[in-house]
């Protein structure tokens, strides 16, 4: 039996050089459709293109193709289109050999085949949640094990491992449910009757360590569910040269994104409200300096995304405005941390820090040391300002393929850190209360706010009587 196609991890095959930007120093190189300028990519017709992705018997494409084509086609076609086609045209190969040639054909083009749905199932395994995608997938790879019993046993495992993948991420949206109906059950009881929830983080977890790692598993759970696609999904627009109305952006496949962007946002929440909670000054201080050592923490493992969310908490105006509590924190490490995240210079000192931890990565012995968890809203912000910056066609109506080979590059770079496993052991009663205890809404913040240090000037004392009048949030 051949053996598959063995290819480098993705991230790896990507030049960190990047790609030849001087268009036209010299004489595009035209080759079936495709122009190549110095070896390099450059653009084509979206047909020549994925004619480029499908293996012939003396042909198997780049890996980095395979991973910056499947990312980047879907702004031009639904997946189940481009897996119609790939199916098209190999049954077109196939019918072009001999017939007393074919199972010869079959037997020397399977691997390679076999290896291309792997890669596609393997990296972009959501693709394969609409029916006619998996319709097309199964009538491909039967087409292979009917050809030869060998390759049979592997188009099972495929399709066996696909389905485990599907299960597995079914799973994961039915806990996310859970997750936030009960979040918001505590949200009511709390509303009805504040006395009841008495609990607060440093009586869960007295251990600022021990909560970065907690924060750290939540991260790296809800990292490891985001699929590649959902970066281009959250662009895609209707392309003006595609007729099919059905192009738009479907926010389905966008969900494990939007899952983790509404983490971010429940941390920073959740920080501000166990500052505002407590009556006593000395109460709000401590928990202050708590957050600092539990964010400085997060910065030593490498997880921003946390680091970030936890200052954003301790800069909402809410807690900012308690000038008597702040002014009994000690507040220097806190300053540093700040500095680590300014935005000045677009972000230019967690740039640099994420770069280190990127290297420490790289030649990492343990999973301890692999941890990278980017500030997650800048990342997609990077990719949202490449993705304005370029036309996808250009004048000629060819696929601007330079720009997605700069796409794929951020992206394959975040597939890297969304695999490493947590190191750090789970506590389920510190994750329980991280993703359900509830969280004070910015009227309910501000009136704990107001009650622990009186409003200030006039705009301010309006607002407290009108919080007062309408809310049924009173003091924990």
């Amino acid at each position: 039996q051949d053996r598959m196609p063995q290819t480098p991890a993705v991230a790896a095959a990507f030049d960190s050089s990047g790609y030849s930007r001087s268009l036209f120093q010299s004489r595009e190189d035209d080759r079936g459709g495709l122009y190549y300028h110095d070896n390099s990519l450059l653009s084509g017709s979206l047909e020549a293109l994925i004619q480029h992705l499908v293996p012939s018997i003396d042909y198997y494409p780049d890996r980095t193709y395979i991973f910056t084509f499947l990312l980047s086609s879907r702004l031009f076609m639904h997946p189940y289109e481009l897996m119609a086609k790939v199916c098209h045209l190999c049954v077109e190969q196939q019918r072009r050999s001999k017939p007393d040639l074919e199972k010869s054909w079959i037997r020397k083009i399977a691997p390679k085949i076999l290896q291309l749905l792997t890669e596609w199932t393997e990296t972009f395994p959501y693709d394969f949640r609409d029916e006619r995608m998996m319709r097309n997938l199964k009538e491909l790879a039967q087409r292979i094990a009917s050809g030869d019993e060998a390759y049979r046993k592997n188009v099972q495992q495929l399709l066996q491992s696909l389905i485990r993948k599907l299960t597995a991420v079914s799973q994961y949206e039915e806990v996310l449910a859970k997750i936030n109906a009960t979040s918001t059950d505590r949200l009511t009881v709390l509303k009805t009757k504040p006395q009841s929830i008495q609990r607060d983080i440093i009586t869960v977890c007295n251990d600022p360590y021990a909560l970065a790692q907690q924060l750290t598993h939540i991260e790296l759970e809800r990292l490891s569910y985001i699929g590649p696609e959902e970066f281009v999904q959250a662009f895609v627009q209707k392309d003006p040269l595609d007729n099919d109305q059905s192009g738009c952006r479907d926010r389905k496949k966008t969900r494990h994104l939007e899952a983790y962007v509404e983490w971010f946002n429940r941390l920073s929440y959740l920080v501000a409200t166990e500052i505002c909670m407590p009556v006593k000054k000395k109460h709000r201080a401590r928990v202050i300096e708590y957050f600092i050592d539990v964010a400085r923490e997060c910065f030593n493992i490498g997880n921003f995304n946390s680091l970030m969310a936890i200052i954003s908490g301790m800069n909402m105006s809410s807690v900012s405005r308690l000038k008597k509590t702040w002014a009994k924190v000690k507040t220097a490490k806190f300053d540093i941390l700040e500095h680590q995240m300014d935005p000045s210079s677009n972000f230019y000192n967690y740039r640099t820090a994420l770069r280190g931890a990127t290297q420490r990565s790289l030649t990492a012995h343990s999973n301890r040391e692999k941890i990278v968890i980017p500030f997650f809203s800048l990342l997609i912000k990077d990719i949202y300002f490449l993705n304005e910056g370029c036309a996808n066609r250009l004048p000629n109506g060819h696929v601007n393929f330079e720009k997605f080979w700069e796409l794929a590059k951020q992206v394959s770079e975040f597939m890297t850190w969304k695999q490493v496993e947590c190191p750090f052991e789970r506590d389920r009663k510190v994750l329980q209360y991280l993703l359900t205890v509830p969280v004070f809404s910015d009227d309910a913040l501000y009136l704990a706010s107001y009650e622990s240090e009186s409003p200030e000037n006039h705009i301010e004392k309006d607002r407290w009587k009108t919080l007062r009048f309408v809310s049924g949030v009173t003091r924990v």
